[in-house]
């Protein structure tokens, strides 16, 4: 096992992509802390990915720079050190920029961007102090490509693409990693834990998505590899190259396939 004597730490570990990427590691050899806001559903997920003689359940909510550093603590005393950080906590809404409420808004950027920051700056200086280390950042797709009613959504994974990648080269004297990932449309109950939901499911009905697993084995190859970036699935590649070069054709192509209302439900 590869990864044993190594401790990983995964943000939003409760369910889906958090939750196959603990499974992984763990499976791997690691000790593996899982975070996320409800202790309980944390634990659940510990146990379903089994291990648990070297792995930990913690409550920890990103927008709250003190619990990062309590959960970093105790890591550290549990298991002395922090191998991999993955920054996997995250919450969406589906609304338009023109009607959206603001609070809604910062409190997805609080989650996905500025929570993402606070754990950077947290683990950073244990990292430094152990010699290096890894951080992973599960973005998505939507961080190359805009959706239409995920306005909100899309621009804090543009922004979590951009602080991931300046990052990597920032610590590269450090022997720190940074890794950004970008999943396509991933089978998980994402959509049913939206913050704000007054629009309609902008998946086209025709996608299917990837699975969770899917997304935690090309996270694990890309950490291997020490990769910069990891599109997941290998389908997305040309869609983000297409839409860098004719941005028209592909928001042409998207609002063909964008699911209509049903009669007599608002969109």
């Amino acid at each position: 096992m590869e990864m044993a004597g190594k401790v990983v730490v995964v943000t939003g570990a409760s369910m889906g992509i958090g939750e196959a990427i603990a499974k992984i590691f763990a499976g791997q050899g690691a000790s593996v802390v899982m975070l996320s806001r409800d202790a309980s559903r944390a634990e659940a997920a510990r146990h379903r990915v089994g291990h648990t003689d070297r792995t930990l359940a913690l409550a920890c909510d990103v927008q709250h720079r003190e619990e990062i550093d309590r959960a970093l603590g105790l890591t550290l005393h549990h298991f002395d050190r922090v191998d991999v950080w993955v920054n996997n906590a995250g919450v969406g809404m589906r609304d338009t920029v023109a009607d959206m409420e603001m609070p809604a808004c910062r409190e997805l950027f609080d989650t996905n961007l500025f929570g993402t920051i606070a754990c950077i700056q947290a683990v950073v200086p244990a990292m430094r102090q152990a010699g290096g280390g890894s951080i992973i950042n599960i973005s998505s797709v939507a961080g190359h490509v805009s959706l239409a009613f995920g306005a909100a959504y899309s621009a804090s994974k543009f922004a979590m693409n951009a602080i991931g990648k300046a990052a990597r080269l920032e610590l590269l004297s450090d022997n720190i990693h940074v890794l950004t990932v970008c999943p396509g449309y991933v089978t998980t109950d994402f959509g049913q834990n939206m913050i704000a939901v007054r629009r309609g499911n902008t998946r086209p009905k025709a996608v299917r998505g990837i699975t969770a697993e899917r997304v935690a084995r090309a996270v694990y190859d890309g950490y291997r590899k020490k990769k910069r970036e990891v599109i997941v699935p290998w389908t997305m590649h040309p869609v983000i190259k297409l839409y860098q070069l004719f941005p028209g054709l592909v928001e042409w192509g998207m609002m063909k396939v964008m699911p209509r209302p049903e009669p007599g439900k608002p969109s």
